[in-house]
């Protein structure tokens, strides 16, 4: 069973806009915090940006006033808007919690998305 389903992403022109968005499985027992990586090719993969659950958010610098993360607690989703998209976005973004997936776990832990393409070209 997958635990995060992701979706949104395609093809768009320099300056657009497309909203990502990744849920995670209602079964689900506790969240701690969500957030969006993207891998370019021949890159590593970087943070895009995250957020807790009382919604503290983190930016990678690049991003910043041009994406923005946001989530919705009771539908276990996130969401980012990215804006002003340039051609170095282009890359997969995978989505990322940090979850308890049963109430018997003890800690949290990593759970990764598919990943989504994203290309910015004209």
């Amino acid at each position: 069973q997958e635990q995060l389903v992701e979706s949104g992403g395609g093809l768009v022109q320099p300056g657009g806009s497309l909203r990502l968005s990744c849920a995670a499985s209602e079964s689900v027992f506790s969240i701690n915090n969500m957030g969006w990586y993207r891998q370019a090719p021949g890159k590593e993969r970087e943070l895009v940006a995250t957020i807790t659950s009382d919604g503290r958010t983190n930016y990678a610098d690049s991003v910043k006033g041009r994406f923005t993360i946001s989530g919705d607690n009771a539908k276990n989703t996130v969401y980012l808007q990215m804006n002003s998209l340039k051609p170095e976005d282009t890359a997969v973004y995978y989505c990322r919690a940090l979850m308890k997936v049963y109430s018997s776990v003890t800690y949290y832990h990593p759970y990764w998305g598919q990943g989504t393409q994203v290309t910015v070209s004209s």
